[in-house]
């Protein structure tokens, strides 16, 4: 096994904000580098070797690399369980239901925060944005409808205590509420981010992007999000 500490590949604002929180929450020494993606290094064969999908987060376990949120954040919970990042227990069905919640956040709700966000990215046709961030808003507030229900009973994601999935819901609502979604639409959830936030873990995710924000503002490769609406 390598002694070597992991390092994470990210970019300020990305879902790589969960990666960071889940490695803050872990408490063990590890090291992170910046992607510029306004200045395509997303794209540069350095990257690429680390990632060909030229996506954050990567991460460099040491042992080799791990790409795509779910994977990440399933091999950093069961690789220190006793962070309790996710209620894994060993029992094969109820490590599998904790497994698809995991993955409802990854592959239902995460694709859709990029159709609203940046529909643009998702057409060639000048026309093309407004119809897929309407179809994206559509979906999210079906996928979300479900979890404020959850909310409404329980503290957590989860349950009564917290889990790395309650940092993946609070980066989602702080994508879409920046966007534009109507943060009133579910109170629980705004609840839940509000309460999310707070912790530690978080708050030092947050200082990690602070850092590479103002290394991008002094390169003059700050992302300008597009304005939404008039």
């Amino acid at each position: 096994m390598s002694t070597t500490a992991p390092t994470l590949y990210f970019a300020p604002s990305t879902c790589a904000r969960v990666t960071l929180t889940a490695l803050e929450e872990i408490g063990k020494p590890f090291e992170t580098r910046l992607i510029a993606f306004m200045a395509g290094e997303h794209r540069k064969p350095d990257f690429l070797a680390v990632n060909p999908q030229g996506k954050v987060p990567a991460l460099d376990t040491g042992n080799g690399v791990l790409t795509q949120n779910g994977a990440i954040l399933l091999y950093l919970a069961r690789s220190n369980p006793e962070a309790g990042l996710l209620p894994l227990t060993g029992d094969a069905l109820d490590d599998a239901q904790v497994t698809s919640a995991l993955f409802r956040i990854s592959a239902d709700l995460h694709p859709l925060v990029t159709r609203f966000v940046l529909p643009g990215m998702m057409t060639a046709s000048p026309d093309g944005g407004p119809y897929i961030r309407e179809k994206a808003q559509e979906f999210l507030l079906q996928q979300l409808a479900p979890i404020a229900e959850q909310l409404e009973q329980q503290p957590w994601y989860l349950g009564s205590d917290w889990s790395i999935l309650d940092a993946y819901l609070a980066w989602i609502w702080f994508r879409i509420t920046g966007a534009g979604f109507d943060a009133s639409t579910f109170p629980a959830i705004a609840d839940h981010y509000e309460r999310a936030g707070p912790r530690p873990s978080a708050k030092a995710a947050l200082a990690h992007e602070e850092e590479a924000n103002a290394e991008l503002e002094q390169r003059g490769l700050a992302f300008k999000p597009p304005k939404i609406g008039n």
